[in-house]
């Protein structure tokens, strides 16, 4: 049974889970160290519920055979909307031979030598949106460069030209709201299940069209995978359409978001930290990777994700029973005091930055990790060396109302 020295009580478990579900922790920056402090598993039995807020734990959990996602939209056959039918064959929300099998075909296609011949495509990139924002004056970051920067190369990547460009960047903000949006109104959800019915519609036939005539990019390369690993029979072995729209969506619209979400944050918190900002500049190059790793562990562009306990276990010396929700918080877990000194601090020369949880862990680590390194490396070293004297005027600051995803909806910044 558990240990009464690690659990905390009831009430209070009761009392802390039911603020964080009105989203105490996106209002209050010191929420969830107060979760953490009182016990890093906390679970309040009324509820079918716990939260996972330390690193070891979060962790354990990641990694732990009983732990396992959910499917989209619940475990019925029927698909009970557009947006359902979008999401549902993500790999995000598959566990075992299923993910396995999504994964791997995700993987063939998104190869080392794919994303070294995009680092030229990358700086070149970066170095027009700075030109552009510098030339603007004061601009909003977000819109300037955070967003079109990891969109832009995704869609590249992708294979996407013209109009199919334009129509995936429109879809993208949708699907951020499915995967962790709040406070979605009607006319809001309205909308996202016509982008869900128009990514249904372009996708119908795609994968059949793009075997038969193959085109530069992911796509057709996603399409033309096949996995070995799959009986003879040929059974499973390609990506249906629905899984082709729901894999290339999740490379689109979740790499997009957390990777702009990390730069527009970046740029923010060198500005409050000049002593970090000067480290930086004095090796952009040669400190970025590192200054990367600490970024990612401080800003936690992916705050967290959801899971389930199929069979009961033990994290943290909490015992918890089969069938219960779990909320695995990165964001948490990367300001451990178990783990990092001074966590709430930014050091960009932290020696153990990498030991960070914002890609995740487990069989569901992203996929995307390196990509966004990569865009995060090289805005930084061409950020620093060009203008490193960037200046973020005073004010208000506000982030997207999202419990999946953290990021800033906007930030004034005058760059030369």
């Amino acid at each position: 049974m558990t240990s009464p020295t690690m659990s905390a009580p009831a009430t209070l478990a009761e009392e802390l889970i039911g603020a964080y579900w009105q989203g105490a922790h996106l209002k209050d920056p010191g929420f969830l160290a107060r979760m953490r402090e009182a016990n890093p598993v906390l679970h309040a039995p009324s509820r079918s519920f716990a939260v996972i807020t330390g690193h070891a734990e979060v962790t354990a959990a990641l990694r732990h055979p009983a732990v396992r996602t959910g499917r989209y939209g619940g475990e019925g056959d029927a698909d009970h909307s557009d947006s359902d039918a979008v999401m549902g064959p993500m790999m995000l929300f598959h566990n075992g031979v299923d993910h396995t099998r999504l994964r791997s075909l995700m993987q063939r296609a998104f190869t080392p030598r794919v994303l070294e011949e995009s680092r030229e495509f990358i700086a070149s990139l970066t170095d027009d949106l700075l030109d552009a924002a510098s030339a603007a004056g004061e601009v909003d970051f977000v819109q300037a460069l955070a967003y079109p920067l990891p969109v832009t190369v995704i869609v590249e990547m992708l294979g996407l030209k013209g109009s199919d460009a334009d129509l995936f960047r429109g879809w993208t903000e949708s699907v951020a709201d499915l995967l962790g949006g709040i406070n979605i109104t009607p006319e809001r959800r309205e909308q996202i299940e016509a982008d869900a019915r128009a990514m249904r519609g372009y996708f119908h036939t795609l994968a059949d069209d793009l075997r038969a005539n193959p085109q530069p990019g992911l796509l057709s390369a996603l399409a033309a995978a096949e996995d070995d690993s799959v009986a003879d029979d040929g059974a499973g072995k390609r990506l249906s359409s629905a899984e082709l729209l729901a894999n290339a969506v999740l490379l689109l619209g979740a790499g997009h978001e957390t990777t702009s979400n990390l730069l527009g944050g970046s740029v923010h918190a060198l500005a409050a930290n000049p002593e970090q900002r000067a480290w930086l500049a004095e090796d952009p190059a040669g400190r970025a990777p590192n200054a990367t790793e600490e970024l990612l562990r401080f800003l936690s562009p992916v705050r967290g994700s959801g899971r389930f306990t199929n069979a009961a276990l033990t994290l943290g010396g909490v015992d918890l029973p089969a069938g219960i929700h779990l909320s695995v918080g990165y964001a948490a877990a990367n300001r451990d005091p178990r783990v990092y000194t001074d966590p709430e601090m930014l050091d960009l020369s932290r020696p153990n930055a990498k030991t960070h949880l914002a890609f995740a862990g487990g069989p569901h680590y992203c996929l995307g990790a390196t990509l966004a390194r990569l865009e995060s490396n090289t805005f930084l070293t061409r950020l620093m060396t060009r203008f490193p004297g960037f200046q973020v005027p005073e004010q208000p600051l506000t982030y997207r109302p999202n419990f999946a995803l953290q990021g800033l909806e906007r930030l004034q910044v005058r760059l030369g």
